[in-house]
């Protein structure tokens, strides 16, 4: 071959290189070869432009005055107005200081026994006992909350199993779902049980990828069991501990699963420790008409969200080298 054919064929082939194409024609070639993944992802994407991104243009109402029947993005000037006035009230603060301390009392008991509870059940060597264990530890996941809650009330109740046996042993009958001292330990307990089991999957699947080679190392350097799990199961989940955890700590003061069990336990004489700001965003917003003083509080609890989220991100990029980005 001539040299001017070989340049030619050069030329050719830098002109057709992928990385000469735009951004549009590689998006093109690529849709046409994964054309189902794309469809896959089509409904995803619709339910969160519909559900999660156009509903935020609503949190103009938190600046501006709305009226039934007015516009949808309400009337009149841009104000703090709403802001003030739940910064500067004593029940917001209530409801405020009641998520966080619910969902880190919830975070402090769950995420460590799960991963305790992933720890074991990987340990487990009788494939058909191991199926077991999962499945029952499952099932609670796939329980309606109204279910389960309905289940609360009736074990709790005066008239329950639970009291029936306090009164057996010679103990009074306690109203645990009246008295707001109880309900953080319900909350917190009926929690971790319903969410034990599920909570193990993505820690199973990190260790079914781990390398059985370094067992083995580990065992010919004369590691015991229980090293082993310390010093080569746990280093090598840390980054899927690290992301879970950033997650879980992002959403102290959001609502998660939290506001159904609350809304469907809590009365009024159980304000004082169930009262949560995704129920009092309720209560404000639907119940009360208050939909100006609702969307300002449901903006400043996505922001406090979205600080701790990016504050638990930092911290974990710098002490354990794992991020979300």
């Amino acid at each position: 071959m001539s040299e001017k054919e070989e340049n030619t064929g050069l030329k050719q082939s830098e002109e057709w290189s992928p990385r000469k194409l735009t951004l549009g024609q590689r998006f093109s070639k690529d849709l046409r070869v994964n054309w189902q993944l794309y469809v896959m992802v089509v409904i995803p994407v619709i339910y969160y432009l519909i559900f999660r991104y156009i509903p935020m243009f609503g949190n103009i109402l938190a600046f501006r005055k709305y009226a039934s029947g007015g516009s949808i993005f309400g009337e009149g000037p841009l104000t703090l107005k709403y802001f003030r006035q739940f910064i500067t009230g004593k029940p917001f603060w209530q409801a405020f200081s009641n998520t966080l301390i619910l969902n880190g009392l919830y975070l402090l008991f769950r995420f460590p026994l799960t991963l305790i509870f992933a720890l074991l059940l990987n340990e487990i060597r009788n494939l058909h006992w191991k199926k077991f264990v999962q499945t029952v530890s499952y099932l609670p996941h796939f329980i309606s909350m109204v279910i389960v809650c309905g289940m609360i009330k009736e074990l709790l109740s005066t008239s329950g199993p639970i009291n029936e046996v306090i009164a057996k042993l010679g103990g009074e009958k306690i109203s645990f779902i009246a008295l707001a001292e109880w309900f953080r330990t319900i909350f917190v307990a009926s929690g971790v049980w319903q969410s034990l089991g599920w909570g193990t999957i993505l820690y199973l699947a990190a260790m079914s990828g781990i390398n059985p080679s370094l067992y083995e190392a580990a065992t010919v350097d004369g590691a015991t069991h229980f090293q082993q799990v310390i010093h080569v199961t746990i280093p090598c989940i840390l980054p899927t501990i690290a992301t879970l955890l950033i997650l879980d700590i992002g959403g102290l003061v959001g609502s998660g699963g939290a506001f159904e069990k609350v809304y469907l336990l809590y009365s009024p004489l159980t304000y004082e420790t169930s009262d949560i700001v995704s129920t009092y965003v309720f209560r404000m917003g639907i119940e009360s008409g208050s939909i100006n003083f609702a969307t300002a509080v449901g903006m400043f609890e996505g922001v406090i969200n979205l600080v701790l989220l990016t504050v638990a991100n930092f911290v974990s990029r710098k002490v354990a080298d794992t991020s979300l980005w």
